[in-house]
């Protein structure tokens, strides 16, 4: 008789695998931050495994404390780089170098062989990309792309900016030989697979330092006494096919970056200003949406599909405004009934339901060498909200024909643009906010909202509250995104929408004419990968708007660098814990009040759901929106920092005759005698 045996297998301990991003703090120690997981997960350096800060990472959860919640991890797989190219300098050796990365966070020395110099020497700051990483390696191979010139500044921040945000700042040369072998001349033979609309009137607005025109406008009138508008769009994807090196590089990058002194370009060169370029007495291969339109603004009929065009004229913004405003000037009569028709179509999408902010935007003027020497406010004119319309109109409808198709029964995946409704945590605080200014907001339905909004929106217009309202009122809006997931455009209150106008800077437009010329052929096909690549331009997009700002706000601090200790009225553009940000009437120039700089004054607490500060004893408030006036004191090109100091001046506290302040002014006096004992 056996006996069976009574003792118990040790259970394997059970192991989750996430995937996030692995944030490296500065003193080497990470955690892979999960979306949607309310802890991050603790991660040794030594159990990286090759990953690098920034990196969409698998990461196995070895240890795990039920009742905190704290996990601990190793990365398993590098699912997704944030970089490859790094910044630093190049230390030689006899048939090798060593690159030392500038930043920390993790990031290893690099093994430079012979041959991979690219005429670096000793001591130079150099732009290094990672070959290879063998798995038994601590550190990878990298090979010099580029030299920086250490006595240009502002270049190697821009330069800076650029690779920490993941982009690479050079084309492979298989790319660019690719593009370099692209024929400038049109042949016969493709002319007459596309419908030939080099004969009627076609246009482009841009600005005026605009190269790579996406866009142009036709106009005629037909003989039935109606108008056709063609809008015309660069067809990149004819000189960008799949599989090339240049298609993999171009979504890559997934979109260009627009700095204040330069354009990282997602395709070179060649093909962005001059093959794809919609140049004036040119003609051009492009994707067209064409629209037959009454005189009342109502679209009888319309037609997609390849064109070849020849703009007759290139107008600035600024030029087609001047015709707008004076009435006067070439083809005036085509860009006023053009303009009268945009704003028709401006009127009727409010009235649907999109939400009306308003956009301004800030641009240094520039010296030769890079240096801000000014600032210009742009605003959107009629000129902008001409070529808007158009664009949006073009975008909806190839977002509506897609969309109808079905492929075994389902959706064909296709690249939407999203924008969901508002976040509830954010609208309700906001809501209650507006309602101290004497707004109400019917929250009961997404397009109660809207119109909420847009009803507010118009009555704020030259009040003080203005500007406060307006800037909560965005952030309370959620992010616009890519997903095959068509859930609408809340923002813009469309149905269906994607980005098809933009091919030479955005990839997922290229992504767009490639279905819709399937469809247009009757053979779609089904992109299994199409959230992978929505998700892929998503994070491009956002790596883009973060890079720009980091760049304006270095020149920013470059700027404000010859007004230290001088003083300027400003407006209070945020508020936390710690101080408030103030952004400067004169220069649009934000920096920080820190609270400790407040401390002689009185003890100031943070209250949220007011969106400001206040003082425990003088009941002084610094809200969101608050003019004030600040003396500027330090500015950080290293940090990007600007810090300023409220500046007190009589007749500055809330319903003070005078006596107020001279209180503040003896407690102040108060204060510095107690420290100085």
């Amino acid at each position: 008789m056996k006996h069976k045996n009574n003792r118990k297998t040790k259970a394997k301990p059970q192991t989750h695998t996430y995937e996030g991003t692995l944030d490296v703090t500065r003193s080497g120690i990470g955690y892979v931050i999960v979306e949607n997981q309310e802890k991050d997960i603790f991660v040794r350096p030594q159990d990286f495994n090759r990953a690098l800060h920034g990196d969409k990472v698998r990461v196995n959860v070895t240890r795990h404390n039920p009742r905190t919640g704290k996990m601990e991890g190793e990365v398993t797989d590098v699912v997704e780089r944030k970089q490859s190219e790094f910044i630093g300098r190049l230390e030689m050796n006899v048939d090798f170098a060593f690159f030392i990365p500038d930043k920390a966070k993790g990031t290893p020395d690099m093994y430079i062989p012979a041959g991979k110099f690219n005429g670096a020497k000793d001591g130079d700051r150099v732009v290094v990309r990672i070959t290879e990483w063998d798995r038994k390696a601590k550190s990878p191979n990298g090979e010099v792309v580029s030299v920086l010139n250490a006595a240009d500044e502002n270049d190697m921040a821009m330069k800076q900016i650029l690779v920490d945000a993941g982009f690479t700042l050079e084309f492979d040369d298989d790319a660019m030989e690719e593009a370099a072998r692209m024929p400038d001349t049109i042949g016969d033979s493709e002319i007459k697979k596309r419908k030939d609309v080099r004969d009627i009137l076609t246009f482009t607005i841009d600005p005026a330092d605009a190269k790579d025109f996406d866009d142009a406008i036709s106009f005629r009138k037909l003989k039935n006494g109606q108008y056709e508008v063609g809008v015309h769009i660069a067809d990149v994807s004819h000189y960008v096919e799949p599989g090339t090196v240049l298609n993999e590089n171009a979504y890559n990058r997934a979109t260009s970056v627009y700095l204040p002194d330069r354009v990282l370009p997602m395709l070179p060169e060649h093909i962005s200003n001059v093959l794809c370029s919609l140049r004036p007495d040119e003609d051009k291969l492009t994707f067209s949406a064409i629209f037959e339109i009454t005189a009342k603004g109502e679209i009888k009929d319309f037609w997609l599909g390849r064109t070849v065009i020849h703009s007759n004229h290139r107008f600035t913004y600024e030029e087609a405004q001047q015709i707008i405003e004076t009435k006067e000037g070439i083809y005036k009569d085509e860009i006023i009934w053009l303009n009268e028709l945009a704003q028709k179509f401006r009127k009727q999408r409010f009235k649907n339901g999109a939400i009306n902010f308003s956009s301004q935007e800030v641009r240094f003027t520039l010296d030769e060498n890079g240096k801000p020497v000014g600032i210009v406010v742009k605003e959107s004119k009629e000129a902008h909200q001409l070529i808007e319309e158009f664009m949006l109109l073009a975008n909806r409808t190839v977002a509506e024909q897609v969309g109808k198709i079905k492929v075994n029964k389902q959706p064909l995946p296709f690249p939407y643009r999203v924008h969901d409704t508002p976040d509830e945590e954010k609208l309700l605080p906001f809501v209650e906010f507006a309602k101290k200014f004497g707004h109400r907001f019917d929250t009961k339905t997404p397009a109660g909202i809207a119109a909420s909004f847009n009803k507010m929106l118009a009555e704020v217009q030259g009040k003080p509250e203005q500007h406060v309202l307006e800037q909560l009122g965005i952030r309370t809006m959620a992010k616009a995104a890519y997903t095959p997931e068509n859930i609408g455009h809340y923002g813009l209150g469309f149905e269906n929408y994607c980005h098809f106008t933009s091919p030479i800077r955005r990839y997922p437009d290229i992504i767009v004419h490639r279905i819709l010329q399937e469809v247009l052929d009757g053979h779609p096909k089904v992109d299994k990968k199409m959230g992978e690549k929505c998700l892929h331009s998503s994070a491009r997009e956002r790596a883009a708007m973060e890079a720009e700002r980091a760049a304006n706000k270095y020149k920013q601090v470059e700027f404000m660098q010859q007004y230290l200790g001088e003083e300027f009225e400003g407006v209070i553009s945020g508020v936390a814990a710690f101080g408030f940000w103030v952004e400067t009437v004169q220069h649009k120039c934000e920096g920080l009040v820190s609270i400790q700089s407040l401390l002689d004054y009185d003890d100031f607490r943070l209250i949220e759901t007011e969106y400001c500060l206040t003082g425990r004893r003088s009941g002084r408030t610094f809200r969101m929106g608050d003019k004030v006036w600040i003396k500027a004191i330090s500015a950080d090109l290293g940090k990007r920092q600007l810090d300023y100091e409220w500046i007190l001046k009589p007749g500055d506290m809330e319903g003070d005759n005078g006596d107020h302040t001279e209180k503040i002014k003896s407690h102040k006096n108060k204060e510095g005698r107690k420290r100085r004992r």
